[in-house]
C-alpha cells in the first residue's frame, strides 16, 4: 500500500525555519520523483520543489529558490524540505507527492503527473 505522510509543520515567526519530512512506504524512491506542493487558503495548489529519482536533481519554484532545500534519504524512504527565512506568504498546507519516472531523466512538475499524495501538514508563518 502506497503511503506518504508529512510531518514537521507548525507555527513559526517570519525569518524562522522549519524542516518538513515526507515518510514514504509501498514504493521505492529509486523510480518515483517526489514533489512538495502547497496550497494557501483561497489559492490553487502550486509546486514548490521537486527531487528526481533518476539523478537526485532538484528544482525549485522562483518564490522559494535560495530559501528552501529539498533532499532525500533513500535508505529511510524519506524526503525532506528545509525551509529557511520563512515569510508570511509561505503560509499554506504543504503536501508531498510521488510521480513515476521509471528511469527517465524527466522530472514531473505538474499536479496531474503525481500519482500519490499525502494528507498535508500546516505551515503558518506569523508574528
Amino acid at each position: 500500500q502506497v503511503q506518504l505522510v508529512e510531518s514537521g509543520g507548525g507555527l513559526v515567526q517570519p525569518g524562522g525555519s522549519l524542516r518538513l519530512s515526507c515518510a514514504t512506504s509501498g514504493f521505492t524512491l529509486d523510480i518515483y520523483a517526489i514533489g512538495w506542493f502547497r496550497q494557501a487558503p483561497g489559492k490553487e495548489r502550486e509546486g514548490v520543489s521537486y527531487i528526481s529519482s533518476y539523478d537526485g536533481s532538484t528544482y525549485y519554484a522562483d518564490s522559494v529558490k535560495g530559501r528552501f532545500t529539498i533532499s532525500k534519504d533513500n535508505a529511510k524512504n524519506t524526503v525532506y524540505l528545509q525551509m529557511n527565512s520563512l515569510k508570511p506568504e509561505d503560509t499554506a498546507v504543504y503536501y508531498c507527492a510521488a510521480g513515476a519516472q521509471y528511469g527517465s531523466a524527466w522530472v514531473p512538475r505538474s499536479l496531474d503527473e503525481y500519482d500519490y499524495w499525502g494528507k498535508g501538514t500546516q505551515v503558518t508563518v506569523s508574528s
